[in-house]
């Protein structure tokens, strides 16, 4: 299973604890089952290695944030390093031209992209294995994975899904309603889109070739200041066919994603 955790925020919402340098996934404030404190991104990293140990994670960050992925898990992990902020997009593109380039993953094999922040326990990490092995089917280009909401929230955007079954096709997807439209939503059975999807490598190596000119990796973090500043949700998840697509219930489980 191939990993990519998006770490490309500036992460404010614990400052001052937190700012552009110490971003708040750097913070350690959790505990783990030895009673010692750890971050988000070292509770991350380890969720995903308990659950597959031969995992292969990557980090998508910016340059500022290198310093203190390495300080926290060593050179364990992989890092896709952004020369400057853009969107989703361009961060995923690049890491995913950093897998087939530089890592010489084989565009047939799924690839997971998740962010670094979510409190979740370990039916998530599960959840994430499932997902990946929903992915390397031929069956969907994109599988999304869909959180049970607990009230309407004007916060996430909703995926529609066409039946009840803990996977089924998409009927469609719509970004951050109203709180009524988002009631609606919920009384037809709409899960939350926690911005957790998968998908075959070689689909997203595609997908950026029709968005960005370029050649490789290394020509693609050369131009990337001069990339459309474009989130993933827009640019290939609004715009695939449903049909095309595929989304898990979290199975009773509800997650808090970006809450701190």
């Amino acid at each position: 299973m191939n990993v990519i955790l998006l770490s490309g925020g500036s992460g404010k919402r614990l400052w001052p604890l937190s700012n552009d340098i110490r971003s708040k996934q750097f913070i350690k404030i959790f505990k783990n089952e030895n009673g010692e404190y750890e971050s988000m991104v070292q509770r991350m990293y380890r969720g995903i290695k308990t659950v597959a140990p031969d995992a292969n994670v990557t980090i998508a960050t910016s340059e500022t944030q290198v310093a203190s992925i390495r300080n926290q898990l060593g050179n364990a992990v992989a890092i896709s390093r952004e020369p400057c902020r853009r969107d989703t997009f361009p961060a995923i593109a690049l890491a995913a031209n950093f897998l087939l380039d530089v890592q010489k993953v084989s565009r047939e094999e799924a690839v997971v992209i998740c962010p670094v922040d979510p409190y979740v326990d370990e039916s998530y990490f599960r959840a994430l294995s499932e997902l990946a092995r929903l992915a390397g089917k031929d069956s969907a280009n994109l599988t999304l994975l869909g959180i049970e909401p607990t009230y309407p929230s004007e916060k996430y955007g909703y995926i529609i899904p066409q039946n009840k079954d803990s996977v089924s096709k998409v009927s469609t997807f719509k970004e951050k309603p109203s709180i009524e439209v988002a009631k609606d939503y919920i009384a037809r059975g709409a899960l939350w889109n926690g911005g957790i999807f998968a998908y075959k490598l070689g689909y997203l190596i595609d997908k950026a070739h029709e968005y960005i000119d370029y050649k490789d990796y290394n020509d693609m973090f050369q131009k990337y200041a001069t990339l459309p500043k474009i989130s993933f949700d827009y640019a290939v998840v609004e715009k695939s066919r449903a049909f095309r697509l595929c989304a898990i219930a979290a199975a009773g489980k509800t997650w808090a994603l970006g809450t701190l």
